[in-house]
């Protein structure tokens, strides 16, 4: 900065005269330059290290347009330029020190985290379960593999049932979860309030990609009295006489579908059948708990089965360590972001539109969105965020498990065709030529609801239910230490001879009124209190639709697909039972 009029510039003794020439004659030369003090003993420790490194940095040039040292220039200002040798190897040897100290820390760290993961495994290790391939990584080696095969890992679980037993270990890291496949241990753990949803498990979607996806939802909420006060204000909404009541919705979706069945019943067109399940149920939960007509069925265009699809990707997805930070990931991600606002910004839109119809005095519809709504008014604060997560929580699982059972019944038939003679001459007889389907009518279809529970036993959409417990428990004779993720699984206990013969045929007969009941070995909804509150609608929705395509159509597989299942947060037919479809003919005594 200039100095004032009429005061001069300070000069450093015994250097030249820095200041502009101003058309004055060159400057003398340096007086002699004077002994410099002696340079104090160098400072040890970290203190010195880290003033050291402030000296070197100090005196590099402050801009990049500085010259470097070694070019032309004043000797004070090539001085300035750098640290010497002496300096910068003080320099170079504090940060060696520095990261010999860093590495000690971790080493220390990753010591004392191996300790612990040993007291871990030493509270479990009583406990049977597979050899753990690697000493912290547990048994996660051998479930990475079998994902990135796309195998299906729930079969590897239940081989461990049957070889260790109903109690089964399994290691990640330093968490222990038990599989309980237990009757014993069912009925104790899921029929009772005290044993609340696992964090671990449910907090990861809570948020999918961080967008709030189910929140605090009835599925999510661990907090048992908010849950209860959730579940008791829903309660209406799936009343019996609330139910009858929907029988109207369910044939007219249901017939909108069987009109575009018919378009691709010549018997040759190819299809999946899990896509047009997906569609119709999609449009019956919309309109019956939101009263949204969505015509999935009729509009190609409309942009919620796409929605609902990236979600279910999303949730497979985002089980990957790191996907976020993984190349060629980012689009998919965004794709599911979006696809979770898309549904949020539709419920807010029904949630504002009912709410002021209702504060209008408008007569409300008695459907879920109704029931939230009517609780939520109860509330001292208002909070629309749970709202949102609960109009979300119905919108993807009221239709993806139903779907998914539908199109695992359709391939179940296709694969057995004396179970399907069989129940279509239940059809025949019950429905005959009927448009639609009475509420006294699914009560009469016995054998339809004995298949609709098979299909659930060998194909449960959702596989299980994961619970955490505070206390020491001992069941089948084993120790259950406190603090512990305890795993349920219909699936493989569906499937385990010591409680089904023959476990893996396709058998309807299992659920006769004859038949013994398997008490607390399947549980395709849960069990207890934590119960699927929607468990009667989807299968009266099952039902109706079930009916109708039995009573219209002849169906085949089509060849060399995969039967294999696909766990997606739901299970889901890895391809999607493919089918062909031809008119069936109605016996004459039928015909109208």
């Amino acid at each position: 900065m200039a100095s004032p009029p009429g005061e001069e510039q300070a000069v450093l003794p015994g250097c030249p005269d820095s200041r502009p020439a101003m058309g004055r004659p060159d400057p003398p030369a340096c007086l002699p330059a004077q002994p410099l003090p002696a340079r104090p003993a160098p400072r040890r420790g970290c203190a010195a290290a880290l003033s050291s490194a402030a000296r070197c940095l100090a005196s590099f040039p402050a801009s990049s347009g500085s010259r470097s040292s070694s070019g032309p220039g004043p000797p004070a200002q090539r001085a300035r330029a750098g640290p010497g040798p002496p300096e910068a190897m003080e320099v170079l040897g504090a940060l060696g020190a520095l990261s010999l100290l860093l590495l000690a820390a971790l080493l220390l760290a990753f010591g004392i985290y191996c300790g612990y993961v040993q007291r871990v495994h030493a509270k479990y290790d009583h406990i049977p379960g597979a050899p753990r391939e690697s000493f912290l990584l547990g048994h996660l080696p051998i479930l990475w593999r079998m994902m990135k095969k796309n195998e299906f890992v729930h079969d590897l679980f239940l081989q461990w049932a049957e070889k260790y037993g109903p109690i089964v270990r399994f290691n990640a890291f330093h968490r222990v979860s038990i599989m309980i496949l237990s009757p014993e241990g069912v009925k104790e753990f899921l029929m009772s309030p005290q044993y609340p949803k696992d964090q671990q498990v449910y907090g990861r979607i809570f948020n999918i990609f961080g967008v709030r996806f189910l929140g605090n939802g009835l599925v999510t909420d661990r907090n048992y009295d908010h849950w209860y006060k959730q579940r008791k204000i829903m309660d209406p909404a799936f009343s019996r006489t609330y139910l009858i009541g929907l029988m109207e919705t369910f044939n007219e979706k249901a017939e909108e579908l069987m009109e575009k069945l018919e378009e691709k019943a010549d018997g040759k067109k190819e299809f999946s059948m899990l896509m047009m399940m997906s569609r119709v149920t999609l449009d019956v939960i919309a309109k019956i708990a939101f009263g949204l007509e969505l015509n999935s069925l009729s509009d190609d265009q409309t942009p919620f089965p796409h929605a609902v699809t990236m979600i279910m990707k999303g949730m497979t997805e985002m089980r990957i360590p790191f996907v976020k930070y993984m190349p060629g990931k980012q689009k998919m991600i965004k794709e599911v972001q979006e696809s979770v606002r898309l549904l949020r910004r539709v419920g807010k839109e029904c949630i504002e539109q009912r709410r002021e119809a209702m504060q209008n005095g408008k007569e409300a519809t008695v459907d879920i969105l109704t029931q939230i709504l009517k609780g939520d008014a109860l509330e001292e604060i208002r909070d629309d965020e749970n709202i949102l997560d609960n109009f979300i929580t119905f919108f993807v699982a009221g239709h993806e498990t139903t779907a998914n059972q539908l199109s695992f019944t359709v391939m179940a038939l296709a694969q057995h065709p004396e179970v399907l003679e069989r129940l279509q001459a239940e059809v025949d007889e019950v429905i005959g030529a009927k448009r639609d389907i009475s509420y006294e009518d699914l009560g009469k279809l016995k054998y339809l609801s004995q298949v609709l529970k098979e299909s659930l036993r060998l194909y449960p959409p959702v596989p299980g239910t994961v619970r955490w417990t505070k206390m020491e428990n001992v069941i089948e004779g084993i120790r259950i230490p406190a603090n512990t993720t305890l795993i349920f699984s219909t699936y493989i206990m569906g499937r385990m001879e010591q409680y089904f013969k023959d476990p893996l045929t396709f058998n309807p007969d299992r659920f006769s009124k004859e038949a013994p009941k398997p008490y607390y070995s399947y549980f395709p909804f849960s069990l207890g209190p934590r119960s699927c509150i929607g468990q009667v609608f989807a299968q009266m929705e099952a039902k109706v639709v079930m009916a109708k395509l039995l009573q219209r159509f002849e169906f085949q597989l089509v060849p060399g697909q995969s039967f294999k299942l696909s766990d997606t947060g739901t299970l889901r037919p890895l391809d999607g039972v493919m089918c062909k479809l031809k008119p069936r003919s109605l016996p004459k005594s039928f015909q109208t």
